[in-house]
Formats: structure tokens, sequence, C-alpha cells
């Protein structure tokens, strides 16, 4: 059983003596790519350390238990242990997204419902910073496209952890957050109470840590230059301050506004355009390979609803995992957990059985 751990321990072995190496510290990107490889294994060696560990205890107590009463006991004990250390094991052995360590950029954006979506996508991104907020990372405003109503029509922020322990990584937990969010509630340009529905688009990207990670071709690129608006469209700026640059290869498109120079709008929008490019790299490999992408829940289609946001029953309920509670204003304020769990779960779930097929 576990044939695939000496493998691993190998692998494990070798990156601990690289990391050992200051040389490898004159290429960041590599150590990078080091660490966040030796955080991963490190769990399934932890685990595989406890799990041979109970085993050797267990044999050695049974050929001690004929002569020693207290071994018999230990037998009991260790037996009982034995499967729930080997699970943690089997399940730390589910190959990983390569990407769960990474940070991202979560773009939020209003659909159907004109300024209520927009108000919708508004609070999506507040229940995500303070999401974040409560687990330690850092959130930074890349750009927003404001409504007449204060809403959000657009927006990108960057999220950045601490860890790099993939479970713990912050494209690991936010990466089933990509899809339709639908909200049910009374707008507030409702007078007469009546409940209507609307939708925001959330998608989440893994992001790039060093440039070179993504090879980008300065003549695959079409930059324009243009005014930034505001609401309704007004023109804020009196230069061409703002850019847009279209990836022509893949039809990527990324537009900044919100910087005072066009320099900095350019930087920002090559910070989102190698994200896109490195999750749509990834949608690539997923979709060569069926069975990882039918074990996968963030690689169904974008425009799936994926769960529904009911604010007069404070009900919230994810269509994909089943997922449901009556905590909708918790929810609201940040206490995602529970949702996200249950995606995670549901994945690995997934994984184990195409593991078994």
């Amino acid at each position: 059983m576990f044939e695939s751990v000496k493998t691993l321990l190998e692998e494990h072995a070798q990156i601990q003596a690289q990391l050992s190496d200051p040389a490898v510290y004159a290429d960041q990107a590599l150590a990078r790519k080091l660490g966040r490889r030796s955080a991963q294994l490190n769990g399934i060696v932890e685990a595989y350390n406890r799990w041979h560990s109970a085993t050797e205890d267990l044999e050695a107590a049974r050929e001690m238990a004929d002569e020693d009463p207290d071994f018999a006991e230990e037998v009991e004990t260790l037996s009982a242990a034995l499967p729930e250390l080997q699970e943690k094991l089997r399940r730390l052995l589910i190959p990983r997204d390569e990407n769960d360590a990474r940070d991202v950029i979560l773009e939020v954006k209003g659909g159907e419902g004109g300024d209520e979506a927009a108000l919708f996508a508004a609070d999506l991104l507040r229940m995500y910073t303070r999401y974040a907020e409560n687990k330690g990372w850092k959130v930074e405003m890349i750009s927003f496209n404001e409504s007449d109503l204060g809403g959000y029509k657009d927006a990108q922020v960057a999220i950045k952890g601490k860890s790099n322990d993939p479970a713990e990584g912050v494209y690991a937990q936010l990466k089933f957050e990509g899809g339709v969010h639908r909200v049910q509630r009374v707008p507030v340009t409702e007078s007469q109470g009546r409940i209507h529905t609307s939708a925001a688009g959330v998608l989440v990207l893994p992001e790039v840590d060093e440039p070179e990670e993504v090879e980008i071709h300065q003549n695959d690129l079409k930059i324009d230059v243009y005014r930034s608006s505001g609401p309704g469209g007004q023109s804020v700026n009196t230069t061409d301050s703002a850019v847009r640059i279209t990836h022509m290869p893949t039809g990527i498109v990324v537009a900044m506004q919100n910087e005072k120079s066009q320099i900095q709008n350019r930087e920002a929008a090559m910070r989102v355009l190698r994200s896109r490019l490195l999750a749509h790299q990834q949608e690539i490999i997923d979709q060569e390979n069926s069975a990882q992408r039918a074990s996968q829940i963030r690689t169904m289609d974008r425009s799936e609803r994926i769960r529904t946001y009911n604010y007069p029953e404070n009900r919230i309920a994810d269509h994909r995992t089943g997922y449901k509670a009556y905590n909708l204003d918790a929810v609201m304020d940040g206490d995602l957990q529970p949702v996200i769990e249950s995606c995670i779960q549901m994945d690995e779930e997934e994984r184990l059985a195409a593991l078994g097929e």
C-alpha cells in the first residue's frame, strides 16, 4: 500500500538538500517553487512517519502481548488508531492542484440585474474581504469600476496569504468561488417591496509569482490607451492614462484605469494578464486530462450558477455540494469557511473515487 510514498519521500529529501544550498536563493523563482513543493510534501512525510511508526509499534506490541497484558491493551489502542492514520495519509496522497499554495487575483462583476447586480457584486467583494481579514490575509484593490449607486460594475483585488502550506493556500481556499452567484432580495430601487433576482460573476485566478513564469511576447499584445471614466461614463481624467491590453493569441482583454499614470495602469494590467494566462494554460491541461477535469469542481462552466443568496429567508445554498444554511447575514460578514469546506470535501471525495477507478 502507498507505493507512491517512497518516490515522494525521495523527492522531499532532494528538495531539502536543494533548499539548504545558499546558491539556490540566487534564483528567487526557483526558491519559491521549491518552497511550495516542500510545504506540500511536508504533510505527506509527517503523516507517513506517524503511520509507519504506529504500524511498527503495533507489530512489536503483538509480539509482546502474550507475555505482558499491558501490551495487549496497547494492541487495542494502536489497532483503533491505525485506520485513521492510514486514511489521513491516503487523503494527503490525492494529487493536489499545483497552484493551491499561490495567492490569487479575484474579480467580481455585476451581471443580470443592472444597478442591483452591481450592488451585489460590491457585497460579495466585502464578503471576501472580511473572510480574508479573518484568515489574516492581505487584500489589495487593483482596479474597480463603480456604478451610479455605489456598487461595482467590476472590481479586481489581490489577496495574499502567509503560508506555504498548499492546504492553507489562498487559491486552495478560494478556487471554488469562481462562477455565477445569484441573489434574491428586495432592491434598494424597489418601492413596492418586491423580491428581485440578479447575479454577479466571480473569477479566481492564481497569481503569478514571477513575470518569467508566463511567457508573453510583446508582438502578441495590442495596447490601447484612452481617458478613464467614472460612474455613468463621464470622463474623470484629461490625459490618456487608461490602458487596455489584448493578448492576440488567446483573445484575453484586460483594461485598467484607476491608477493616475499610464505606466502604473499598464503594470497593473500586465499583472492581471499574467494570472489570466496562467489560468488559461491550466484549463488547457485540464481539458487534455478528462479524468482530472471531471474531479475538479473549479473546472465547471463559469456560466453555471453555483450559489444562491436568499435574503428574505436568510438562506445560503451551494448548488454543487448541496450545502444549505440559514445564516446568510454571518456569511456575508465573512463567515464563509463552512461553505468553502463543503466544496473542498466534495472535491476530495471525487478525487479519491477517481484514484480507485
